[in-house]
């Protein structure tokens, strides 16, 4: 059979071919259908074993700490054989999983052959294709489960026992201080016993799913929104648990549990965090620190775990064994749900290849699942190993590029499609002013309305012939300021006719409509199109991102979009014709963050309130950039709209609705208070756009870029419905 290993001197991950295991009496012997990798305990051990010998020594002191006793006692260079013997060998990995019993022990039966159980153990529910486990430590799946499902349970009783620790009771608030995959289990199981959750994680898509399980708010730490829910959920008095499952070197956790916890709150520790307690903060509040240890009573106990003595119930009501039981039930219920935390489904023949994505940060996940050949692994209901995806069009550019030959001193000659108010009071005010621009014709659907826009900005023809200005030669450009529903098809006839396209966003509002403007760009060789994605070009925004400097990390991007209520009557609700809100509006934002990071997104997630009226989109950028876009509908009409902060490399770029910048770091700097007008970049963007027609140069935003943003828009309805992230896959 085969199996997982890993040399903790080397850091090697092989997948081995080990004799099969035999069948004990006491225990059961088992054939995998899928295995759960630990994304936190497991991935830890992997990046220990690839560290140096001195690394290896101080992430684990306890270990050093034998070894110097056993040289104490039996010399140096027995101490040495010993521990390069131990560290030059093959250890196992895994500890949760689910299977069918294959072969039953002397001694056992509470299951046959051909059942189905989930089994816990770091020696013995190990991935691996068989395993022997003991009594005590399987149990049977309940009808229904899926087994992909039931391979949650050992994680499932680690946190189980922990809130067990902690002693909820109904009405109370929680604190969960990283939303890992315990952390997400731990939330889940506080919200089943009617506790409301609030959980504390610097990852914004992390915190997006623990909110949609059921937390009442997530943030991150270091942030003011945690405390203030806390706050606002326990009239100031702070919560009546913290959680601790959060790893690493840091102690914010820890002082995090005592700033927010109320007088004599419990704090529970469940993973392995940095436990430096700041005794007067401790001390003063007299707070309660209590360990969980693993998945319940019996863990550690070889009597309970190899020789299966169980605990009687009177005594021990919630044993390893039963703790197992008691979360597969709630899974079978419905009280817990594991499969948003899935991200990836691997197979077993994968599993070197897999470990090392995630160790690299190539793939990002809560949850990881084997899936091993077989019965029970190949009859579960396929899911794909792989994020849902969205296609991101390649565009691909055929025959001449059609750049039309004009007089460079002749003025620029451009016509309308659409005069409505964002035409009127956004664009042409600008271009009416222009030198070297003339308005040439007018096309709207009402005589009345071109009529209005050519007396009011000096248009030479209106019309209501949009064949007529498609077939003027003398016409450069062409805007297109229709209804959304519209944009496409007129983008796609304008560029076919060899103009010059400027189109109001959105693009696109389906995959098929971008698909078509891009047939057009291959047909006619003609890719001059620009999209109104107005805010790169605000000097404010400009200005701010030259004093934060060339960036060199990963950045974290929140944009506040305070949008309000729509007045009734909006075209706007007319989403079966005119698209979502979102998709028309949501470019803006996912392109300013996409300028802002200097990419192409590669992920979409989003999650929404009840009834879809506030909208969060995490976005996620190759270098592991990510990017929030809250975009709100209920917020106060006298906030502003628009407020940005950009954290990367000890600095940090905040917008306050482009009436106010500042960057901070080194050297702190602030922009002027006035002008107090609101400039979001209109006038350079048409700028930009008539220089390029004057000069036949290239166009202000690569038509690359566009089509990523409204790909990425697109995908925002896609990641809704799924629940999970959606990769923008580039097409070939």
């Amino acid at each position: 059979m085969k199996q997982v290993v890993q040399n903790y001197k080397s850091g090697e991950l092989a997948v081995l071919d080990v004799p099969v295991p035999g069948c004990k009496p006491g225990g059961v012997l088992v054939r995998t259908a899928y295995s759960l990798i630990s994304t936190g305990t497991e991935l830890m051990k992997v990046s220990e074993a690839g560290m140096s010998m001195l690394g290896k020594a101080r992430s684990r002191p306890d270990q050093v700490a034998k070894v110097m006793q056993s040289v104490a006692t039996n010399g140096l260079p027995a101490t040495y054989r010993k521990v390069m013997g131990k560290l030059d060998s093959y250890t196992p990995l895994g500890y949760s999983l689910c299977g069918v019993v294959e072969q039953v022990g002397a001694g056992t039966d509470d299951v046959k052959v051909g059942d189905l159980v989930a089994c816990a153990g770091n020696e013995h529910a190990l991935h691996a294709e068989l395993n022997w486990v003991p009594k005590n430590l399987y149990t049977p799946v309940p009808d229904g489960l899926a087994p992909r499902h039931a391979a949650f349970g050992t994680v499932g009783s680690i946190a189980l026992q922990g809130v067990r620790q902690g002693e909820p009771q109904l009405g109370e608030v929680a604190l969960v201080i990283g939303l890992g995959l315990i952390g997400q289990l731990v939330a889940q199981l506080l919200t089943a016993s009617g506790v409301r959750v609030v959980g504390a994680d610097p990852d914004p898509a992390r915190c997006e799913l623990a909110q949609r399980l059921g937390a009442v708010a997530c943030g991150d730490p270091g942030s003011a929104a945690v405390e203030a829910a806390v706050a606002e959920l326990t009239g100031g008095h702070g919560v009546d648990q913290v959680y601790l499952a959060a790893g690493g070197g840091s102690n914010q956790p820890v002082e995090l549990a005592a700033h927010l916890a109320r007088d004599r709150g419990r704090v529970v520790d469940i993973g392995k965090c940095r436990l430096d307690l700041p005794w007067n903060a401790y001390y003063e509040k007299e707070l309660d620190v209590r360990f969980s240890r693993s998945y319940g009573p019996g863990r550690y106990d070889p009597e309970y775990e190899l020789d299966g003595r169980d605990y009687p119930i009177g005594y021990v009501r919630w044993t390893e064994r039963r703790n197992l039981a008691c979360f597969l039930d709630l899974l079978a219920r419905g009280r817990v749900d594991v499969d948003p935390l899935v991200s990836h489904v691997a197979e077993f023949e994968d599993a070197v290849e897999t470990y090392r994505r995630l160790k690299d940060g190539e793939l990002k996940a809560v949850a990881v699942l084997f899936r091993y050949p077989g019965p029970a692994g190949e009859g579960e209901p396929e899911r794909t190993a792989q994020a849902p995806e969205v296609a991101v069009p390649v565009v691909r550019r055929s025959g001449t590029a059609a750049t039309p030959a004009r007089p460079v001193n002749a003025p620029v000659r451009l016509a309308f499609i659409g005069a409505g108010n964002y035409a009127g009071s956004m664009l042409l005010p600008h271009l009416a002013q222009r030198d070297g621009v003339t308005l040439s014709t007018v096309v709207t659907t009402t005589a009345l309305s071109a009529a209005n826009a050519q007396r009011k900005f000096g248009f030479a023809r209106a019309t209501t012939d949009l064949d007529a200005v498609l077939g003027d030669p003398s016409v450069d450009a062409v805007f297109v300021v229709t209804r959304h529903s519209s944009h496409a098809e007129l983008t796609r006839r304008a560029l076919l006719a060899g103009k010059t396209v400027f189109v109001e966003k959105p693009l696109a509002l389906t995959e098929d409509e971008l698909a078509s403007v891009l047939e057009a760009v291959e047909e006619s060789g003609n890719d001059r199109l620009q999209v109104g994605f107005n805010r790169r070009f605000a000097p404010l925004l400009r200005q701010a991102k030259s004093r934060l400097g060339v960036r060199t990390g990963p950045a974290s991007l929140r944009y506040l979009v305070n949008a309000g209520r729509l007045q009734h009557g909006s075209w706007y609700l007319r989403q079966g014709t005119e698209g979502s809100r979102f998709a028309g509006e949501g470019g803006h934002f996912i392109d300013t963050a996409s300028w802002l990071l200097e990419a192409d997104p590669v992920s979409v997630y989003a999650v929404a309130t009840a009834g879809n009226e506030d909208l969060q989109v995490v976005l996620r950028y190759p270098d592991g950039s990510t990017a929030t876009i809250s975009y709100v509908t209920t917020g106060a009409p006298g906030f502003p709209k628009e407020t940005l902060d950009l954290v990367a490399d000890g600095k940090v770029l905040k917008l306050d609705d482009f009436v106010r910048a500042s960057v901070h770091g080194p050297e702190r700097w602030v922009s002027s208070r006035l002008p107090r007008t609101r400039d979001k970049g209109q006038s350079a963007e048409l700028a930009a756009f008539v220089k390029a027609v004057r000069t036949g140069g290239p166009m202000p935003v690569p038509l690359e870029s566009l089509v990523a943003t409204t790909a990425a828009t697109l995908a925002v309805p896609t990641a809704l419905a799924g629940g999970a992230p959606v990769t923008l896959a580039r097409t070939r």
